[in-house]
This record gives structure tokens, C-alpha cells and sequence, in this order.
């Protein structure tokens, strides 16, 4: 019997060790609608339901998978219950790098009209996923033109470029302040390819403005300036509630619940130093909020919330002109 076959009922759960199986709605229904590409990058905090409609429209209003490795089912019943206009959720929840060979989690992932990669700790999703065939089928259905979305941990998976945190901690600005060449600051690469993030070379990071981590952002991309010299570099800050959604031409739009941005960080001159903050002068931040547009050919922001040049001089970081603070 396959799984979808003997996982049945409204919220029922099968425990098959090494991960959770989930699942809500009827996962046997034809997909009413007709399925688009399209990446949905959410900073992380409560969800701004517009940016999930946006997303369960290009699922053709199907079939979504939740793909996590903590917590069990909340996601999907938000989803289901809450947000509506889905035919079904499932859920995998995984809890070692086994079940990425399963051939029952690889049956879940290919049933998706649109995955979603829920919060929690990125590193869980670099030790089970990457160089496995979950990593082919996620980079997969993405390619072929279907819709993926991603919160916090989610999100910050999503670039050419990650930050891991694969030493089990959460780096703050502070600290990276305090040692620009930190071993703390854990990049990956070679994981997922979504473009138009891949060729950009594209790293993300979330909870950015709550979390005063653009300090953080400017210090990982310089280790990515000095370690990968002359190739494509973007660093882009969700802020929290907020979501930044790309669909399948390349036009970016922010759905925040907040008033929140995506911030778009252009890299200019460093310098490195060991136990020291990083040196930056000319770098370039342009904030999209919800009137604006992004054009993912050159990355161009129509209608900004602001733009401003970054620096870090004593390890202080300036903008010029100031940027808009919320309270």
C-alpha cells in the first residue's frame, strides 16, 4: 500500500522513522488550476496571508508539501484551515539524513504543486538534505516551473549562498562586529539552485531589521567578495511578516503585514581583519516595500522605500542619507 493510501483522514499522522508523515485535505484531487513558477521568501514572524494566496495561485490551488525538521503539523493546518484555497497539505518532517533515500519522501515531495519550507534551524536542512536526492528533487521542481516559499530557516536556504549556521549557533552583528573573519560565519554553497537567486549569487538573510542584522549580511558577503573575487554578489534582508515573491518572469513584489521591506544589499570596497569589524565603504542598499517593483534582470527596484551608501568605520555602521527607523 503507498503512503498517500495508508495515511488517511483529515490531520492524520503516520510515524515512520526517520521522519513524521502529515497530511490534510484530499491529496487525490486533480489540481484545479493551472500550476506556475514562482519564489515566495518570507523573513520570518506571523504570515502575511496575501503572499500565501499569491502562492497557492501559482499551485493551481493544489497540492502543497511542508517540508520541516522540527515541530510537526502547525504549518499545514494554518494552511488548510486558516489561509484556504488549497486541495491538500502533507508534511514531512525530518529528523535524519535516511529519509532523504526514501523512496516514500521522494513519492511526497514529486506529488507537490508547491513546497514550503518551513522555520527552525537551516543547519538541519544542510545535514539531511544537501548531496541527496531530496536536494535533486526540491532543485527539480523548481526548474520545472512550480512554486516554492520559505520562512526563516526556509528562506535562508533559498540563496546561491547560505549561511549554515552549521556550528549550532545564531550569529548576531555583534559579534561578527567583533571578528570579521569569525569561524562562526558558516557558508554553503552548493545546495539549491532557484533562479533568478543562483546566478545573481544571491545570499539571504531573515528577521533582519527586528534582529539588527545588516551588519551581519555585510560582513558575510565580504568573506564571499574576498573568497570568490569578481563574481555575481547580492545580499537581500527580508524583514519579518514580510515577503518578497518573484514569479515566474523574473518581477519581484513585498505582500508585509508590518510595513516591512526586502533590503537589497550591493557590495562595494572591504577589508577583512581578524578580531576586528570588516572595513566597508561604498556599499549600496536599495529597500523594496509594498508600492515597489523588482525587475530580477539587474535586480532594479522601481519606486523604493529607500536607498542609501553603507559603511562600517569603527565598527559602526552609516548610512548616508539616514534610513527610515520604525519605531
Amino acid at each position: 500500500m503507498s503512503l498517500l493510501a495508508a495515511c488517511g483522514g483529515l490531520g492524520a499522522k503516520t510515524a515512520i522513522a526517520p521522519y513524521d508523515y502529515y497530511r490534510i485535505g484530499n491529496v487525490e484531487s486533480p489540481t484545479p488550476g493551472r500550476v506556475r513558477g514562482g519564489l515566495m521568501m518570507l523573513g520570518g514572524g506571523d504570515w502575511p496571508y496575501d503572499a500565501f494566496h499569491w502562492l497557492f495561485e501559482r499551485a493551481g490551488n493544489g497540492h502543497i508539501v511542508v517540508l520541516r525538521a522540527s515541530y510537526a503539523d502547525e504549518n499545514q493546518v494554518e494552511m488548510y484551515e486558516k489561509i484556504g484555497g488549497v486541495a491538500s497539505v502533507e508534511t514531512l518532517v525530518f529528523h535524519d539524513r535516511k529519509a532523504s533515500y526514501d523512496p516514500k519522501v521522494l513519492a511526497v515531495i514529486a506529488h507537490a504543486d508547491g513546497i514550503w519550507i518551513a522555520g527552525g534551524d537551516q543547519s538541519n536542512y544542510v545535514k539531511d538534505w544537501k548531496g541527496t536526492p531530496v536536494e535533486e528533487a526540491i532543485n527539480r521542481h523548481v526548474a520545472s516551473g512550480k512554486p516554492l516559499g520559505g520562512t526563516s530557516a526556509g528562506l535562508a536556504v533559498q540563496g546561491r549562498y547560505v549561511y549554515g549556521a552549521m556550528d549550532g549557533g545564531s550569529l548576531t552583528s555583534k559579534e561578527a562586529l567583533a571578528d570579521s573573519r569569525t569561524g562562526a560565519i558558516t557558508l554553503v554553497e552548493d545546495f539549491l539552485r532557484f533562479e533568478p537567486l543562483y546566478s545573481a549569487g544571491v545570499i539571504t538573510d531573515t528577521h533582519f531589521d527586528a534582529r539588527d542584522r545588516q551588519a551581519r549580511l555585510v560582513t558575510m558577503m565580504a568573506q564571499l567578495q574576498e573568497s570568490h573575487p569578481g563574481a555575481p554578489l547580492l545580499g537581500i534582508g527580508v524583514d519579518e511578516q514580510t515577503a518578497l515573491c518573484i514569479d515566474a518572469d523574473g518581477n519581484g513584489r513585498i505582500f508585509s503585514a508590518n510595513d516591512g521591506h526586502a533590503w537589497l544589499f550591493r557590495a562595494g570596497r572591504s577589508t577583512l581583519r581578524k578580531n576586528a569589524p570588516v572595513v566597508a565603504e561604498g556599499w549600496r542598499v536599495t529597500a523594496a516595500g509594498r508600492d515597489s517593483r523588482i525587475d530580477t534582470r539587474d535586480w532594479s527596484v522601481s519606486n523604493p522605500a529607500f536607498q542609501s551608501v553603507v559603511a562600517i568605520r569603527d565598527g559602526r555602521l552609516e548610512y548616508t542619507p539616514a534610513i527610515p527607523r520604525r519605531p
